[in-house]
């Protein structure tokens, strides 16, 4: 049995260099143009989804059909932020899923061992999760807030016992502006509750006191003309989404009798409301003569006491 020649030391070099030369970059460069076209079509996909989101209709209802054209302009540009933001974030993890995948080919085309890369890979990335846990604590609940919707730019909320207008919204902080001016910084991670006064719909809650000595069903009948007459105002048709309510008697205190005025507004403009409400009640409480009652004090001097009890003492 013969044994085969061994191939010429020449022949061995030229096929090292013609697979370093031309087959390693070759598949190198096949590797890079495959992980931009995934990219491309991954991102279209996702502007497409984002689009569609955007074109969706509203949601068919009474506080839709009770928005005048700028109210369903506004929510059609929240819905469009919102849509793009969750598009750019997709895009941002597309990109780095990739990126970090398809450099981990190319190293392995190189001849690099990637076992070791992927094992510190993953030993860094937990010393990085748990020595940034507010970090990540504050990037998850900014993707969760923002897929929600639970607030957004524009919108007046209450959070961390801080009230004020959103000015910006990021996947790490929410950037507030109170009514003073003072703007505030939140990081999403340190935020618990927050009340949203834009969503849907507002309700300016309107207490009147009045005297225990007024007629209550006089005082409930002048509240419901007044409301009426708030609600069929030219000047705030649209704003006031249901006719207002009086309910009644809502508390009975040491000095006044409360009774409570409804008034279901459009977002943000329940304090207008409010306002010209109690200015209007105001006025036709002083016509029609309905006392409201307020703190009084009595201040009695010592001389006038002293004054006093000789007064009783010469009359005895």
């Amino acid at each position: 049995m013969s044994i085969p020649p061994n191939p010429p030391l020449l022949s061995v070099s030229w096929s090292k260099l013609g697979e370093w030369v031309i087959g390693i970059p070759l598949r190198i460069l096949g590797l890079i143009v495959l992980a931009i076209v995934l990219r491309w079509v991954l991102h279209r996909v996702i502007d497409k989804v984002v689009h569609r989101a955007v074109e969706a209709p509203a949601l068919a209802g009474k506080i839709t059909r009770m928005h005048e054209a700028g109210e369903e302009i506004h929510a059609s540009s929240r819905r469009s932020q919102r849509a793009q933001a969750i598009g750019s974030l997709f895009k941002s993890v597309v990109t780095g899923v990739l990126v970090a995948v398809f450099a981990t080919m190319i190293l392995s085309e190189l001849g690099i061992n990637i076992a070791p890369i992927i094992a510190s890979a993953g030993i860094v990335g937990l010393a990085l999760g748990f020595g940034a846990q507010s970090l990540v604590r504050d990037y998850l609940s900014g993707i969760f807030m923002i897929i929600e919707d639970q607030y957004g730019v524009g919108d007046s909320i209450e959070v961390n016992n801080i009230s004020g207008t959103v000015e910006a919204v990021t996947l790490r902080i929410t950037r507030l502006r109170s009514l003073d001016g003072t703007v505030w910084y939140i990081p999403n991670g340190e935020i618990l509750t927050v009340g949203n006064h834009s969503q849907n719909w507002a309700r300016a809650v309107i207490d009147v006191g009045v005297g225990y000595n007024e007629d209550l069903n006089k005082v409930q009948r002048v509240l419901r003309e007044v409301s009426h007459d708030l609600w069929i105002d030219e000047e705030f048709k649209g704003q006031i989404i249901e006719e207002p309510e009086v309910t009644g008697v809502e508390a009975l205190a040491a000095d006044a009798i409360t009774v409570r005025v409804l008034v279901k507004t459009l977002p943000l403009k329940q304090w207008a409301i409010a306002r010209e409400m109690r200015q209007r009640i105001k006025a036709r409480l002083d016509y029609e003569g309905i006392e409201i009652p307020f703190p009084q004090r009595v201040i009695w001097h010592r001389e006038e006491k002293d004054a006093a009890a000789q007064e009783q003492k010469a009359n005895a």
